[in-house]
C-alpha cells in the first residue's frame, strides 16, 4: 500500500491556510466537463467514423458511450474514496502501488499537456481561415496567452466562462438540428429512412462497426478531467461520481443526436479523403446553406477554445496533486497562489508548453504533410487510456479487498472497462506508441534518479478532508 500522509497546507503571513477553494457545485462540474469534452465533439471526427463504419456513425457513438461509461463509473467510485486533485495518480498509487501511481500520473501529464497544445494549434489554424492575413505564430501567441490569463483568474471565473461557452455550443447544435428538420420536413421518405442511421443491411458489417467504434471513443476523451477538481467542489464524494457519469452520458446522447441528424442528410455515402476533416461542415452546408457552414466552422473554433481552457485548468490541478505528493518538485508544482487560490506555477508552465509546442508542431507538420498533428492527437490518447486502465484496475482491486458486499457489478464493471481501454490502447498507431513509450521511459528514468534507483519512497499521497 502506498504511503498516505496528513496534509500540511501552506499558510500566508497571516496564518491563514492556502488551499484550493471548494466553490464548485455539481452543475459547475458538469459544465466544465462538457466544455472539455465539447458538446460538438463528434463533428471533428464525423467523416472518419462515417467512412470506417460505412455510415453507421450513430451506432458507433452509442456503443462507445456504453463502453466508456464503465470507466466513468470507476472514476466516480474512486473519487468517493479518494477526493484528490491527483485523480488517477492517487487512485492507482493508493490501491495498487506508489510506483504504479507515479507511472499512471506521468502518462496523464503527457495527455494533459498535449490537449491544450493541440487545441491551441487548432484554434490558430481555424482563426487564420476566419481572419486571413495574420501569421499562425501570432495566433498561437494570442490564444496561449488568453487561455493562461483566464485560468489564472480563479476557478469561479473559469467556471463562468465555461458556462457561456457551453451555452453557445449547445445553441449552435440546436440551430443545426432545426435546419435538418426544415430540410427534411416536406420530403417524402421510405419507411426505413429514419432507422437507416442505426442499421442499414447492405452496408452493415461487424468489422466496420468495430473500426468506427475505435474512433468514436475519442468523442468522450476528457470526461476524466472532472476528477482533478475534487478539491474545489462541494461534497466531492457525491458530486464527482454524478458529474463524471453524467458528462459521459450527456455527451453520448447529444453526440448521437447530432450524428443521427447528419446521417439523415448525408446518408452512408463516403466522404472524399481530402475533405474528411470538414465532413460535418459539408453536411451543414447541405442542410442549411453557406451561413450554417460558416456557423459550424466558427463553433468548432469556440469548442476548441473551451477545450483548451478546460484542459489547462485540469492540467494545473493534476500537476499540483503530483507536486504535493512529491512526484514532481514540491516547492514549484505543489504551490498555491494565495490571492486567487490557483496553482499559478502549473498554469504558467502548461501555457508555456502549449505555446512552444504548437509552434514546434507547425514546423514539423509542414515537413510531414500534416502528419505531426495526427501523431500528436494519438499520443494524447496514449496517456488517456493508460490512466483509464489504471483507474479500472484500482477500482477492481479496491472492491476485491475492501467491499463487504459480494456485488458482482463492482468487479464486472472495472474488468470490462479495463479490457475495452486496453484493446484500444494497444491499437494506437505505431508512431503514437513510440512517442508514448519514449515519454514513459523519460518519466521512469526521472523517478529512478529521484529515489536513487527506487531505494526510497517515490511519492506520498495526501487526501484532504471534505470540509476544508
Amino acid at each position: 500500500m502506498a504511503q498516505q500522509q496528513e496534509v500540511t497546507v501552506p499558510s500566508t503571513s497571516s496564518g491563514k491556510a492556502v488551499r484550493l477553494n471548494r466553490t464548485l457545485k455539481l452543475w459547475n462540474l458538469i459544465i466544465i466537463g462538457m466544455v472539455i469534452v465539447q458538446p460538438t465533439a463528434p463533428m471533428g471526427i464525423y467523416g472518419v467514423i462515417s467512412n470506417k463504419a460505412h455510415g453507421h456513425v450513430v451506432t458507433t457513438i452509442l456503443i462507445a458511450m456504453v463502453a466508456m461509461l464503465f470507466t466513468a463509473i470507476c472514476y466516480g467510485r474512486m473519487a468517493r474514496i479518494y477526493p484528490s486533485a491527483g485523480s488517477a495518480y492517487t487512485y492507482v498509487g493508493q490501491e495498487m502501488h506508489s510506483a504504479l501511481g507515479y507511472i499512471v500520473g506521468w502518462g496523464m501529464v503527457m495527455d494533459y499537456l498535449l490537449n491544450p497544445l493541440i487545441c491551441t494549434a487548432f484554434c490558430a489554424k481555424t482563426a487564420m481561415n476566419i481572419v486571413p492575413g495574420m501569421s499562425y505564430y501570432v495566433w498561437v501567441l494570442i490564444f496561449a496567452v488568453f487561455f493562461t490569463w483566464m485560468n489564472l483568474r480563479g476557478i469561479k471565473t473559469s467556471a463562468q466562462l465555461n458556462e457561456a461557452l457551453c451555452a453557445g455550443m449547445v445553441l449552435v447544435v440546436l440551430i443545426f438540428l432545426a435546419a435538418v428538420v426544415h430540410a427534411l420536413w416536406h420530403v417524402h421518405h421510405d419507411p426505413g429512412f429514419f432507422t437507416h442511421p442505426f442499421y442499414q443491411p447492405d452496408t452493415f458489417h461487424p468489422a466496420n462497426i468495430f473500426a468506427g467504434t475505435s474512433v468514436a471513443v475519442l468523442t468522450y476523451i476528457g470526461f476524466d478531467a472532472v476528477s482533478t477538481l475534487s478539491e474545489e467542489v462541494e461534497n466531492p464524494r457525491r458530486n464527482i461520481l454524478l458529474a463524471t457519469v453524467l458528462v459521459c452520458l450527456i455527451t453520448g446522447l447529444l453526440s448521437g443526436l447530432e450524428v443521427y441528424a447528419a446521417q439523415l442528410i448525408w446518408g452512408a455515402k463516403p466522404f472524399p479523403s481530402s475533405q474528411v476533416e470538414s465532413a460535418f461542415a459539408m453536411v451543414a452546408r447541405q442542410a442549411g446553406g453557406t451561413v450554417l457552414f460558416w456557423i459550424i466552422n466558427c463553433t468548432l473554433l469556440v469548442a476548441n477554445m473551451g477545450s483548451a481552457l478546460g484542459s489547462q485548468l485540469a492540467a494545473g490541478r493534476l500537476l499540483y496533486g503530483m507536486g504535493r505528493g512529491n512526484a514532481l518538485p514540491k516547492a514549484f508544482f505543489g504551490a498555491i497562489e494565495p490571492k486567487r487560490h490557483v496553482p499559478r506555477n502549473n498554469i504558467l508552465i502548461v501555457g508555456a508548453f502549449a505555446l512552444a509546442g504548437a509552434a514546434t508542431l507547425e514546423f514539423f507538420s509542414a515537413r510531414l504533410g500534416g502528419g505531426a498533428y495526427e501523431i500528436g492527437a494519438e499520443a494524447l490518447n496514449f496517456g488517456a487510456f493508460l490512466a483509464f486502465m489504471g483507474v479500472n484496475g484500482a477500482s477492481f482491486i479496491h472492491h476485491w479487498r475492501h467491499e463487504r458486499s459480494k456485488n458482482l457489478s463492482g468487479l464486472i464493471v472495472p474488468a470490462l472497462g479495463f479490457l475495452i481501454c486496453g484493446f484500444i490502447w494497444i491499437h494506437l498507431s505505431h508512431a503514437a506508441l513510440v512517442l508514448g513509450i519514449v515519454w514513459m521511459v523519460a518519466g521512469i528514468t526521472y523517478g529512478a534518479i529521484r529515489t536513487r534507483g527506487f531505494r526510497s519512497e517515490l511519492v506520498t499521497f495526501e487526501i484532504l478532508p471534505d470540509d476544508i
